[in-house]
């Protein structure tokens, strides 16, 4: 079962981030404030485009509903258009959890987010980040990667990988069910549609997911679709940052969604933004 985050915990992950040992999953949580929540969009969707059913606030679904009456590319270029006006945080704030994430000795970052916000922190903070998306399906094929040259992420030059696609290519966003079950498919089929280098972060350091709910897509298609599948005898101790229980109360889906994996999670109850202060104010007593 998964437990608190205790004193014993915080020493051993930050023992892990010195170590760069560490990698943080940043997911929509992380924007509160500068984006608008998924609910949000998905709520301004429906009303806007006649959406029928009951569960208006759910994106994933009203992204297929729109790709279904229109294409599938509508709802990516939809949502992208959003991003053209909307200003970056100010990673200076006290809180702010890209500012606080760029701080620290991570190699590696993963988000399933589509902005640049942690490459832009990350570079205020005079480090030369590299960026690159999951090539999940065609929308990449000719398209030169990364990982085509040797490069190996370090906390000065760290890769900032998008998992589900990201806000310079329309075609590589993860948003629609079929979006996600398409994901789901080709992945089982092709392991190696993750790098090694990502590889090697999900199966040899410790994970913080900053910015999820238990219910979102994003983080079920995580733990039921890549986490579950990893050795678990090297497994390491992860944390989930979770709002306290309310619809998603922990108790009743922990089991559901963390499987095995619960043995080796733990929780901190809070925002994003509080659990990245915590965070910040542990490093600098650690260090």
């Amino acid at each position: 079962m998964s437990g608190m985050l205790e004193d014993k915990d915080w020493q051993l992950l930050l023992s892990r981030i010195r170590n760069e040992k560490c990698t943080p999953f940043i997911g929509a949580g992380a924007c509160h404030g500068t984006l608008p929540l998924g609910a949000e969009i998905a709520k301004e969707w429906a009303g806007r485009f006649n959406y029928p059913m009951k569960d208006c606030e759910d994106l994933v679904k009203v992204a297929q509903f729109l790709a279904v009456e229109n294409d599938y590319m509508f709802p990516k270029e939809e949502l992208l258009s959003m991003f053209k006006n909307i200003k970056p945080p100010d990673f200076n704030t006290p809180d702010e959890p890209h500012g606080i994430l760029s701080d620290l000795p991570f190699p590696i970052y993963i988000t399933t987010n589509y902005d640049d916000f942690m490459v832009q922190a990350l570079k205020g903070r005079n480090k030369d980040p590299k960026r690159e998306f999951c090539r999940w399906n065609n929308a990449g094929k000719g398209k030169v990667s990364l990982f085509d040259s040797y490069f190996k992420p370090t906390a000065a030059n760290p890769l900032v990988f998008h998992l589900h696609g990201y806000n310079e290519l329309a075609e590589s966003l993860v948003l629609s069910e079929d979006d996600y079950l398409s994901f789901l498919v080709n992945l089982s089929r092709d392991q190696e549609i993750l790098p090694p280098v990502i590889q090697g972060a999900l199966s040899g350091t410790s994970l913080i997911f900053i910015g999820y709910k238990l219910a979102d897509w994003d983080f079920r298609v995580l733990f039921q679709g890549i986490l579950s599948t990893l050795d678990k005898t090297q497994q390491r101790i992860s944390v989930t940052v979770q709002l306290p229980p309310g619809q998603d109360d922990i108790k009743v889906y922990q089991e559901k969604y963390f499987g095995e994996m619960a043995k080796g999670m733990k929780v901190f109850w809070g925002t994003a933004r509080e659990f990245t202060a915590e965070l910040k104010k542990r490093w600098e007593q650690f260090k």
